[in-house]
């Protein structure tokens, strides 16, 4: 099943059924499976508030982490920042739980009830807790046991979940499909429409643009990032080696098994663990190499310490009896050759002000003391300098803006029924994945088009496709046979009828947000951007 999800998760009927296996997932059963009541250790502090109640961070980071759960299931790979952000989990797992308490407390005003019958069959039902087809008390007591919970809060939370399931069922009984929904839906199953168009890109405008220089003087102060220049530095250095202190330096016996013991793990063969009489030579210079990098770092930070308030590098390098080391100006995304990879000398680089010293800084390489000898910071060039780079960028920017302007204006004549220099569609039919001729992949304004007729053949705003806008009107419709209606019309109506219902749902969990007084936590809100 998942692997079909993964292939088909960009289809309309698959997104639809995500959400599903989502709401499903994040409900009471799921809030309190492992974690206890939502009033069990989450007072520390809030998510949310509803009508004054508050919603723990427990109960938050709970839906949060399994929403997150079955989202890496349903797409078969770890989720980034980024895909988190596109996805808006944590803020679907927020508002889950604050529509779940507003469903709650509205069920109480309908007068939906769930009797202890009715929350003993639904476990019952269960598969988790069945053995053999049939409901197992004893897997079921187990199950609790090892997930941390007792039969009291499980079952309470089966409760609120039948309570949420029965409220959104009685809002779904209300939605009904009419005659004239179902004969839409017909006529854009059926009719073929011809759609004309007039479409701008900024590629075509763009030799329209003309800009001074206060304008692009403009467009520089409020894009300044684009334009700076990168922070520099040039170091002086040196580099300790620890090999050098290792030749020096021996081990005793007591050293080594030392050694081995803490790092046991390293000394794996195919049969376990090897013996220290196969690996002592072995471990013997693991543990010469530590002792020389632990005393190097130690000369190192005792060296610069006592020199530090000098910010003299000739000083360090004379008492470790090393060479000064120099390098030109760099920047953090292009170091000088010597210093590729070394992340850690370069993060320190360009933490340092000019002058200072800093380190000891421990890489492969060795033990890095620093001193940044020259420093330039960022700096937006004047206008002068840049010119020719502003200037191809703020067109661009403002070859968007009058295409998008001359579409809007080509729409609104469109709505007038004003003679314009058009292009056809040609005829075709409604599709679901929103491809148009000649336009593309389009489904916004596939859905606009096939509501467009003879009296109302436009609408006052452009639908962009791409990076083209476009304002269209109906040229013609070729209806299907209304007889052909009557033949269809209550497969239509039962076709129609869930997402009327979902509809119907969305509203009503709309208005009671819109009714109730919700506080979210702010300092959370700020963390999760």
């Amino acid at each position: 099943m998942l692997d079909i999800m993964r292939k088909k998760k960009n289809s309309i009927i698959i997104k639809f059924v995500f959400v599903i296996i989502v709401l499903s997932f994040i409900g009471t059963m799921f809030l309190v499976w492992g974690e206890g009541r939502s009033g069990m250790g989450g007072g520390r502090s809030y998510a949310a508030k509803v009508d004054g109640k508050k919603i723990s961070l427990d109960e938050y980071q709970s839906s949060y982490q399994r929403l997150r759960n079955v989202y890496q299931q349903i797409y078969g790979q770890s989720l980034s920042a980024e895909m988190e952000k596109i996805l808006g989990l944590k803020k679907l797992a927020l508002d889950t739980l604050i529509d779940n308490r507003l469903i709650l407390k509205e069920a109480k005003s309908m007068g939906i009830k769930v009797t202890k019958e009715d929350v003993a069959a639904a476990i019952a039902a269960m598969p988790t807790f069945q053995k053999d087809g049939a409901f197992s008390f004893d897997l079921y007591q187990q199950l609790l046991k090892s997930n941390r919970m007792t039969a009291s809060d499980f079952e309470e939370g089966q409760r609120e979940e039948l309570i949420l399931k029965k409220a959104r069922q009685v809002i779904k009984d209300k939605a009904t499909v009419s005659d004239e929904d179902a004969l839409a839906q017909f006529r854009k199953e059926n009719d073929r429409i011809e759609l004309e168009y007039a479409s701008y890109a900024p590629s075509d405008v763009i030799n329209e643009v003309k800009l001074t220089d206060a304008e692009l003087n403009e467009y520089l102060q409020k894009n300044q990032a684009e334009f700076k220049t990168p922070e520099k530095v040039a170091l002086s250095y040196v580099l300790l080696d620890p090999a050098l202190l290792a030749a020096k330096l021996t081990v005793t016996d007591e050293e080594i098994q030392t050694y081995y013991q803490k790092n046991i793990d390293k000394y794996q063969g195919k049969d376990g663990i090897q013996p220290l009489k196969e690996v002592r030579e072995r471990v013997k210079d693991d543990a010469l190499r530590q002792k020389a990098a632990k005393q190097s770092f130690e000369q190192a930070a005792d060296t610069l310490y006592k020199n530090i308030k000098s910010g003299d590098l000739g000083l360090v390098a004379g008492q470790l009896g090393l060479k000064i080391q120099e390098t030109p100006l760099f920047t953090a995304n292009a170091p000088v050759a010597v210093l590729a990879g070394e992340a850690a000398v370069l993060k320190k680089a360009f933490e340092l002000k000019q002058g200072e010293l800093g380190g000891p800084v421990e890489t492969p390489k060795g033990i890095y003391i620093l001193k940044v000898k020259e420093r330039k910071d960022a700096v937006v060039p004047p206008l002068a300098e840049i010119k020719g780079a502003v200037e191809t960028r703020a067109k661009a920017a403002k070859a968007v803006e009058v295409a998008k302007q001359k579409a809007e204006a080509a729409a609104k004549q469109f709505v007038a029924k004003a003679s314009l220099k058009t292009q056809s569609t040609g005829s075709f039919g409604y599709s679901a994945k929103g491809e148009i001729p000649t336009i593309g992949n389009a489904p916004e304004l596939m859905e606009a088009a096939f509501k467009l007729t003879p009296a109302a053949p436009a609408v006052d705003t452009p639908f962009k496709v791409g990076n083209r806008w476009y304002a269209v009107r109906l040229k013609q419709r070729i209806e299907a046979p209304k007889a052909d209606f009557e033949k269809v019309k209550a497969d239509l109506k039962k076709k129609l009828l869930p997402k009327k219902q979902e509809e119907a749902l969305d509203k009503w969990i709309k208005d009671l947000r819109a009714k109730a007084n919700i506080e979210i936590n702010q300092a959370l809100v700020a963390a999760d951007k």
